[in-house]
């Protein structure tokens, strides 16, 4: 394990520049670094058959000791009973991207976003939307984890690009809210307008009766129009918004944050299937693609993302500059129907990534640490972060992990999700499987304290609820 620069890194975030390290020295090929506080314990190469053509890592979730990490091809469940030397408990090929996986019980969530033949696990694409396909969500058992079933499947108009499991407030049901994007005149089952969600309720006892209940329409306006074209990067854009990339709950205090394409929006979900937009913003200066939203501990913060370059481009250079493909940061001021979503900053890495290496402002999540907010987040090639965002307006770099260039040709680009769960950070990439890494800080040593029984990320819970 090699560590760049790590000290000129730490001070140059505390100064909010880029130190001469995170400009001029690059990692080498596949060359791990990391702040001095943060240890890589292991990985899992990605492994057959959710390895190769068609393979690309994507989510995670948590049920006991064991982490469920979504791929292209399917999803993977591994045992981290020794976090240090996880081991892989079974795999399930069921092609169909993104495969966003959430949990509860012993029931398991996946997200299909491409067109399929059919609705099984041995479907093959179906690229002509004018011949019949399915997408939409599919519902697996697992409560023996080395022998997943596959129980049911739900279609959904435009698929399931991300969903985000809802619990009802009896502990009967679940609710599902699925996003989706994109829709095309020439697409049957996708077409414009498509500016909803949709609403799948998913009675425990009898999994195999879900249904979908509403399509809300969240933006009856038509959201964002749009500006220019996402072709080049360095000129700034904002896709239209057409449905939501991600959905974030905080089921306890009935609020939502959806990103939204060309829009953030916070949400009352005081009635699950009736969610309400109570406020909408927009920064079509800085934000090309709202991607995804993580509140803080108390609820009275969002952090979203702006996936700028659709998670393919090289962001994290001084052309592009701080503010763009970055996070932004907004406190929620006021009370029931007049809170509202203000902007106080915002936060980029300051380690410049290659021309040829795609780094923006992906998945993440809380580390709970009591009277602080601190969060774990991945940055594609730029690795994972850890951050300190407690003062809202100065949010402060604590720790990072990153790989430098791949060094096999092709392979997909750094880390899609990073989350934080009982003592320890498990990071799911694109191309080089599952890492397990360690962070040791006095900042954020109390939160191995804390332990789930459960965890996704976009459902959030309290810490010690």
């Amino acid at each position: 394990m090699a560590v760049v620069g790590a000290a000129a890194l730490t001070l140059s975030a505390l100064l909010g520049v880029p130190s001469a390290a995170a400009q001029n020295q690059f990692p080498g090929p596949d060359e791990i670094v990391t702040s001095p506080n943060v240890k890589h314990l292991a990985n899992i190469p990605a492994t057959a058959p959710l390895k190769g053509s068609g393979a690309t890592g994507s989510d995670l979730a948590f049920s006991g000791d064991y982490a469920i990490a979504g791929n292209y091809l399917g999803f993977t469940i591994y045992d981290i009973k020794n976090p240090k030397a996880p081991t892989i408990a079974s795999q399930v090929l069921c092609p169909g991207s993104q495969n966003d996986v959430s949990v509860t019980g012993n029931l398991l969530f996946l997200s299909t976003d491409s067109r399929r033949s059919d609705n099984s696990c041995s479907s093959v694409a179906q690229n002509d939307g004018t011949k019949p396909y399915w997408e939409g969500m599919k519902i697996f058992d697992i409560s023996d984890k080395r022998n997943p079933r596959y129980i049911k499947a739900v279609e959904t108009d435009c698929g399931s690009h991300t969903h985000t499991l809802v619990p009802d407030k009896r502990g009967r049901d679940v609710y599902i809210y699925v996003s989706s994007y994109s829709p095309a005149s020439n697409i049957s089952k996708c077409l414009p307008p498509h500016d909803k969600i949709t609403i799948i309720k998913v009675p425990l006892r009898n999994p195999g009766a879900a249904e979908i209940v509403a399509t809300p329409n969240l933006f009856p306006d038509g959201g964002n129009a749009g500006r220019g074209s996402s072709a080049d990067i360095y000129v700034p854009y904002v896709v239209p918004t057409s449905g939501c990339h991600d959905i974030t709950v905080f089921a306890s205090k009935n609020l939502a944050a959806g990103a939204c394409m060309g829009d953030g929006v916070l949400m009352d979900i005081s009635d699950r299937e009736k969610p309400r937009v109570i406020n909408r913003v927009q920064d079509d200066d800085h934000f090309a693609f709202w991607h995804s939203a993580t509140f803080n501990n108390a609820g009275t913060k969002v952090i979203f993302t702006d996936e700028l370059g659709g998670g393919g481009g090289a962001t994290c250079n001084a052309k592009i500059g701080p503010t763009r493909g970055a996070n932004g940061i907004y406190d929620i001021t006021g009370r029931g129907d007049q809170r509202a979503l203000e902007f106080r900053s915002f936060y980029k890495i300051d380690r410049y990534q290659t021309e040829n290496e795609n780094c923006v402002a992906h998945n993440g999540s809380l580390l709970p640490v009591p009277g602080r907010d601190i969060m774990v987040q991945a940055w594609y090639s730029g690795g994972v972060q850890l951050v300190d965002y407690t003062n809202s307006s100065q949010p402060k770099e604590i720790g990072f992990f990153e790989r430098g260039p791949a060094a096999v040709a092709g392979e997909g680009g750094g880390v899609w999700s990073a989350y934080y769960y009982n003592g320890y950070i498990y990071a799911n990439g694109l191309g080089k499987g599952f890492d397990v890494l360690e962070i040791n800080d006095p900042a954020t040593d109390p939160a191995k304290s804390y332990r789930w029984t459960e965890l996704n990320a976009q459902t959030q819970t309290t810490y010690g609820s």
